[in-house]
């Protein structure tokens, strides 16, 4: 069939550069003739079963996908990836300068807790926060401008890699560990408040080890908080394994009297229906939840790192080959029908276009003018001024 498009549109078309015109055109015609006999409208997979803690039953071991949410992930996915390589290469241009922490290979975390929850429901990470930015509704160009210190940044050049916010979305926090209780106060609020909402506090292996997470368990479990702790265990806290840093690696049972789930982190329908089964725990009044994703990180712990003095390179290459979460969401689609080669790769092309716009806008606006620096210290308060390095200088703060 594609023989038979390509020799009609040659014909049309005649030379090389429409020779190549006919080719994607031909991929095109293709995947469109495909989309309504010939694919599946949905999938039923196996997943990995969840360990549990203090729990009689667990999530799911089956996960329906439809074609639609298995290209909604994928494209999710793909799209955090490139941003991600993005920033790489701007931060290795000294575009985008100072603390860069990256999450390529962490997709299916951020992506599976996402579409398992509700858009007024909340989410609070540490400082590895780009992907879930995204996933809460910010755009690439937002993103890539934010951490090239630029005016159309989601928070206006100011807060950079660590500090990314938007509705529902805390950030982005410098202080290892300290969203935690942050978080808690939010779940606190949704139960204050009468709403029927969770908050995700996310927070790595690396900070697990800190006092103020197991006094914050005590009081969520102590006042039956709609909390779920998320420890992203990506197997190294900077250059520390696991192994070396904590003396119990079990870290879904660090809530001792609060239940737990470990989950495959790479996997985003594990995550997705893990996520749910926590939400419901949460919603249905029975207090906070521990759920620890094993996942994995590609780069170092941030740009300062080369991320390969304390691992192996054959290390990294042996993640990729057999549990990166694209490849296997992939590979899934593609076996059961619910898309074709040539779909996902024009997802890529697409994905690969958006990302390089972003990059575009995101090294051409403009920086904030130095008479913004004090704006946007308080949330609808009345001007004030802001002393600045010595007593002369003021600038004028606006909410």
């Amino acid at each position: 069939m594609r023989k038979m498009l390509l020799a009609a549109l040659s014909r049309v078309l005649p030379g090389p550069a429409a020779a190549a015109a006919a080719g994607r055109t031909a991929s095109r015609v293709m995947v469109a003739s495909r989309n309504y006999a010939d694919f599946a409208n949905e999938a039923t997979f196996e997943i990995k079963k969840c360990d549990l803690h203090r729990l009689e039953e667990g999530p799911s071991t089956t996960a329906v996908m439809t074609r639609e949410e298995g290209l909604h992930y994928y494209k999710t996915m793909q799209t955090i990836r490139r941003m991600e390589l993005k920033s790489d290469q701007l931060y290795k241009q000294k575009i985008i300068r100072g603390f860069c922490h990256l999450y390529d290979g962490q997709e299916a975390c951020c992506v599976g807790l996402e579409v398992a929850i509700k858009p007024t429901d909340h989410v609070i990470t540490a400082y590895r926060a780009h992907g879930f930015t995204y996933a809460r509704g910010v755009p690439v160009r937002e993103i890539l401008a934010e951490l090239t210190g630029r005016k159309g940044g989601c928070v206006k050049g100011k807060g950079g890699s660590m500090h990314m916010y938007t509705k529902n979305f805390y950030g982005g926090n410098g202080i290892v560990g300290a969203q935690v209780p942050l978080g808690a106060g939010i779940a606190l609020a949704c139960k204050y408040f009468g709403k029927n909402e969770v908050c995700l506090t996310l927070y790595g292996d690396g900070a697990a080890n800190q006092g103020q997470i197991f006094e914050t368990y005590n009081m969520a479990a102590l006042w039956k908080l709609p909390c779920v702790f998320i420890c992203e265990n990506n197997r190294y806290g900077m250059g520390t394994s696991v192994e070396r840093a904590a003396a119990s690696t079990d870290y879904y049972k660090r809530g001792d009297f609060i239940p737990g789930l470990r989950v495959d982190g790479m996997d985003v329908l594990c995550v997705r229906e893990a996520a749910k089964f926590a939400t419901e725990h949460c919603r249905a009044g029975k207090g906070p939840i521990v759920m620890e994703l094993q996942t994995y990180r590609y780069h170092g712990h941030s740009m300062s790192d080369p991320g390969i003095s304390y691992r192996t390179r054959e290390e990294i290459q042996e993640v990729r080959s057999k549990s990166d979460p694209i490849t296997l969401l992939k590979d899934r689609m593609i076996n059961n029908n619910l898309a074709s080669i040539e779909e996902l790769k024009e997802i890529d092309v697409a994905v690969r276009k958006e990302i390089e716009e972003a990059a575009q806008f995101a090294t051409t606006d403009p920086e904030p003018p130095l008479e913004e620096l004090g704006n946007h210290i308080y949330y609808n308060e009345p001007p004030f001024e802001v002393r600045g390095p010595n007593q002369w200088i003021k600038y004028k703060s606006v909410s």
